[in-house]
């Protein structure tokens, strides 16, 4: 008689557990069921919905100035995340936005603002992966689209990123907002344009609006000028955002979740799911020891045309040595293994 009470004592606590626990899971459930059209089971056991290619996915993610600038949909950075789902190693490949496209006539930058033309809402996307996939040498499945100008938002939701500068600089020509077309009373120089920004090296501290000018400066003194120091730049502040995101998401706060995705959906475009994207997320949170790698293409893979050369339409722009990517795909190929 004493061991069935005890043995009743236990289900009853048992059941009170899992009834509390339910309690406390089923607010997520609801969120990622209903507002995310995320399926738990689907996330959990299965990765049929998502495109890989060799193990791989690789998603282009594009950073376009937005509507108050000149050119808002041309790129101002253009990145390839690309996740192994065998090894869980995740890269970022960035590519120079001035590489010339011999199929658009144009500089690879132009390619989602040209796709946009042809074919507004998707058109962007199918020319962009397109362009980049032939640059790498590797499909591209997925594209993400990220408006500069709500960038900073989501960086100061995040609290800020720290980031480490590698180099110091100080560019005294970075334009002011709404004071492109001022006619600074004459002045021949435009100054009352731009504004002087300094940057020091080491770690700092940056809020959304210091980011944006970290990653945006172009006249920067110094080896800090070039796009290519840009591109280095724009893959620091990539990253240590994606840093800030994963450890949020770690740990179990809807209300962070909630922000994070109204902020997300108002920032960027895309052709990826939600449910795609919580199984690439599931597999990088509960895989061990995830592997991350930055894969940066910079000059010595590259060459300058003459701007008197009309073949490129008397543009700057960069092409590959050889006028081949063969170089470039072994390159990214020997990183990524």
């Amino acid at each position: 008689m004493i061991n069935i009470n005890w043995k009743i004592k236990i289900l009853i606590i048992l059941f009170i557990l899992i009834y509390l626990i339910y309690l406390i899971i089923k607010p997520y459930i609801v969120f990622f069921n209903q507002e995310l059209k995320i399926s738990l089971i689907k996330t959990l056991f299965s990765k049929n919905s998502l495109k890989i290619y060799n193990d791989q996915v690789n998603i282009l993610l594009l950073g376009i100035a937005g509507e108050n600038h000149d050119g808002p949909n041309l790129s101002d950075s253009i990145n390839v995340i690309n996740y192994n789902f065998k090894k869980n190693n995740l890269a970022t490949i960035s590519i120079p936005r001035d590489i010339w496209s011999q199929t658009l006539k144009d500089k690879i930058n132009s390619a989602y603002a040209y796709g946009e033309v042809k074919k507004p809402g998707s058109g962007g996307f199918i020319l962009a992966k397109a362009e980049i996939s032939e640059i790498i040498g590797m499909p591209i499945q997925y594209a993400v689209v990220i408006n500069f100008e709500q960038f900073k938002e989501l960086i100061d939701f995040l609290g800020g990123i720290d980031v480490e500068i590698e180099n110091s600089f100080i560019d005294k020509k970075f334009p002011i907002k709404g004071k492109e077309n001022d006619s600074c009373n004459g002045d021949p120089e435009y100054k009352c344009r731009y504004e002087t920004i300094i940057f020091k090296k080491g770690i700092t501290h940056m809020n959304g609006e210091t980011a944006l000018k970290f990653i945006r400066s172009r006249h920067a003194e110094g080896i800090e000028g070039t796009d290519f120091a840009r591109e280095k730049r724009q893959q620091k502040v990539i990253e240590s955002i994606k840093n800030k995101i994963i450890n949020e998401i770690k740990k179990p706060n809807l209300k962070n979740y909630k922000n994070i995705y109204i902020i997300f959906n108002k920032l960027i475009k895309r052709d990826i799911s939600n449910q795609e994207i919580s199984i690439i997320l599931k597999n990088i949170l509960f895989k061990k020891d995830l592997k991350q790698k930055k894969i940066i293409l910079d000059q010595n893979f590259f060459i300058n045309p003459s701007l008197n050369d009309n073949k490129y339409n008397n543009l700057w722009v960069i092409i590959p040595k050889n006028n081949d990517y063969s170089e470039i795909h072994k390159y990214i190929k020997n990183n990524l293994e």
